[in-house]
């Protein structure tokens, strides 16, 4: 693999992405994506090399499909670890689900199924587009609880 798409750390200033996709297709339409919008990529391949990743590196992007290893919305692993997340953890993140079933911008099912934004395969080769839209509005929904709780606790 491209070493400007996997390499082993990254530095603190640096925009990250985790693409939690093992349909090789669908990892070649969205890695160059996120690497054209400037993040730094790590791809998981395996449920435990993911489950790792997550532990051990702060993602500001997590893309999972939602068929990863041939499972389904219930029982997806990486989707079940991000759900019991900490708070604070899970505020900095930004989840997008990849979805066969849901619409993308599905408003109603990201939010039932926990994560902040559904695109769906078709639309895969918009994905840079929805993202970007995504992470302004997450950005402004967060930034008066964000700049709230850093005056709490500056106190």
């Amino acid at each position: 693999m491209d070493r400007e798409l996997d390499s082993t750390a990254f530095e603190v200033s640096e925009n990250t992405a985790l693409v939690c996709v093992d349909h090789e297709q669908y990892q070649k339409l969205i890695t160059p994506q996120l690497v054209d919008l400037k993040y730094k990529v790590h791809v998981g391949l395996y449920e435990d090399d993911v489950l790792l990743k997550i532990r051990t590196y702060s993602y500001e992007v997590i893309a999972v499909y939602e068929n990863f290893k041939g499972t389904t919305l219930d029982t997806n692993p990486i989707l079940q670890k991000l759900v019991v997340e900490p708070a604070a953890q899970r505020r900095e993140q930004f989840v997008v689900l990849l979805s066969h079933r849901y619409a993308t911008n599905d408003s109603l099912s990201a939010f039932v199924h926990s994560v902040d934004r559904i695109v769906n395969i078709a639309d895969l080769a918009n994905f840079n587009h929805v993202l970007r839209r995504g992470m302004t509005e997450h950005r402004q929904m967060y930034h008066f609880f964000q700049s709230t709780l850093k005056t709490v606790q500056a106190m």
